[in-house]
């Protein structure tokens, strides 16, 4: 979404690096080249005056004046006001005293809110909740299988008493108003904690529409009013939300869309002219692809920093622990690495859900976009193919599958051998790699820790640990004086030196006669 966004700010803080003193000048041309890349992205454009007269402000004062690098002062000042107009920190649901929460969702139509309610319904039921979907829009035709069938898919049950509309020129049968009551009702009875309220789309200039969704509010006095709009319509909504907000008086923002390819304007805009949190971002078309939205993550996304946090909080969640404990307790053990394991590896990624996704979360990653987005994702099933048409000895021992097992392994997965050969050749590296960081050799090529092995650790084969000699002066008088002092030291040290063996046995009762020694030998000793 904010792709084309974060190209523009990245080069224009490029221009910056490198400067220890920045002008007035070079503070205007930045903030000129921010304004340019926020209105390209469909920013609203009192959003745009507010936001860089800010950045200027603070790019003039003290703050960076003073700063070591202020370059990099200027990329936090910008990723400090982007939190802000993002809603400054991240906005949970609040839940009910007593009773079912009950959370309505309002929006345009087309906006995704029929869809959104499952997601939301799932992430509350992964939160420990027990959430209940009310079909109240009996206006758009089949919209209410349509919340059905999002409900079942995400394992939640569906309060549905009126089918609504079959076609466009049929007349709806059943009040909204008295299902969402209804609903509430019955969640209160089979006492399900959170009650999800999906009313019709309406049109911002919709009076009829818009009243109807005052009387659903009125009626079941919600604790969250959810306004979805679509991350990709741009400037108008500002328009839109500022009429949803007069209309029903959101309590909070969900982005739906959020992985589609406008510029995302939207999203910077609508939470600072409404002055209402982005609690929410759906992320995809999957049932999953929907999280908390985090002004700070998202701002740090924005300006190619990464959001590793999301990435970890994603791994936790879909990691298994028992095969994670597994693959540690064999790498302590020092065990080969074999296709099988990594073929576990493939599948506890592929829980965590888009390899692309995930890739571009991790800071710089604006720079490989290009060949992220020519990823083929199909590449992970193709490799696991490959992997089972092996057998379960040559997974274990690769280094027997010669040409003609190739040849089969091949035709068993339908890939090319030369595919075969690629990932029998990753693998090994991969395996001298693993076997590398198990014996205490650190990552091959890069430094490794203090107290292990590897190039820069502590415990290399063969290295020497004699102190580095110091370098003696330029000035004779002073080379003279440092060897002077180096031979006291030396014959200091040798009066210290006890005359017992190194057993603790005295010299004088030492005896080499008592020793098999050959003959002659005892001449060395001393004696």
């Amino acid at each position: 979404m904010f792709n084309s966004l974060s190209d523009r700010l990245t080069a224009t803080f490029k221009n910056l690096r490198g400067k220890g003193r920045l002008t007035e000048a070079d503070v205007d041309a930045t903030v000129r080249e921010i304004r340019r890349a926020l209105l390209d992205a469909d920013v609203a454009v009192p959003v745009v005056r507010e936001f860089t007269a800010r950045v200027r402000e603070r790019a003039l004062g003290e703050e960076v004046s003073g700063a070591l690098n202020p370059s990099q002062q200027i990329v936090k000042i910008v990723n400090d006001e982007l939190v802000e107009i993002l809603g400054g920190e991240t906005r949970r649901i609040r839940l009910a005293k007593t009773g079912p929460t009950v959370i309505m969702l309002a929006g345009l139509q087309g906006a995704g809110k029929t869809t959104l309610a499952g997601k939301l319904a799932k992430w509350l039921k992964a939160q420990g909740h027990s959430p209940i979907l009310v079909a109240c829009d009996l206006q758009r035709p089949n919209a209410v299988t349509q919340l059905q069938v999002v409900g079942k898919r995400a394992g939640v049950p569906v309060f549905a008493p009126h089918p609504g509309a079959t076609h466009e020129l049929e007349h709806p049968a059943g009040d909204p108003v008295a299902v969402a009551r209804a609903g509430v009702e019955e969640a209160r009875q089979k006492l399900h904690d959170v009650v999800i309220v999906d009313t019709a789309g309406r049109l911002g200039v919709d009076a009829d529409m818009m009243e109807q969704a005052r009387q659903i509010r009125r009626a079941i006095v919600p604790n969250e009013v959810l306004f979805v709009i679509d991350s990709m319509i741009g400037q108008d909504a500002v328009n839109t939300a500022v009429a949803f907000d007069e209309g029903v008086n959101f309590t909070g923002i969900v982005l739906s869309k959020l992985d589609g390819d406008a510029r995302g304007g939207a999203a910077l805009s609508v939470a600072s002219v409404t002055g209402k949190p982005v609690m929410f971002a759906s992320t995809g078309e999957g049932v999953d692809d929907f999280e908390l939205f985090h002004p700070d993550r998202m701002a740090s996304r924005i300006l190619d920093m990464g959001d590793v946090l999301t990435l970890i909080e994603q791994a936790e969640k879909n990691w298994d622990k028992d095969e994670a404990a597994r693959m540690a307790k064999k790498f302590a053990d020092q065990e080969d690495f074999t296709l099988d394991d990594f073929l576990a590896q493939m599948q506890q990624i592929r829980n965590m859900g888009s390899m692309k996704k995930m890739l571009m979360m991790m800071p710089g990653a604006q720079n490989i976009r290009q060949q992220l987005e020519q990823f083929d994702e199909r590449e992970i099933d193709r490799v696991e193919a490959i992997v089972r048409s092996m057998t379960p000895h040559e997974r274990v021992a690769p280094k027997i599958i010669n040409g003609s097992r190739r040849a089969r392994i091949a035709r068993g997965s339908g890939v090319h051998v030369s595919e075969v050969n690629g990932l029998l050749e990753r693998f090994a590296q991969a395996q001298k790699m693993m076997k590398k960081m198990a014996q205490g050799g650190g990552m091959p090529g890069m430094p490794g820790m203090p107290g292990m092995g590897g190039p820069g650790g502590g415990a290399r084969k063969g290295a020497k640990n004699t102190p580095k000699k110091k370098a003696r002066s330029g000035n004779p008088a002073k080379a003279a004086q440092e060897l002077r002092d180096a031979e006291a030291r030396r014959a200091g040290a040798a009066k210290a030196l006890p005359t017992g063996a190194a057993f603790g046995q005295q010299s004088g009762d030492f005896d080499p006669s008592q020793l098999n020694l050959p003959k002659g030998f005892d001449k060395f000793l001393g004696k």
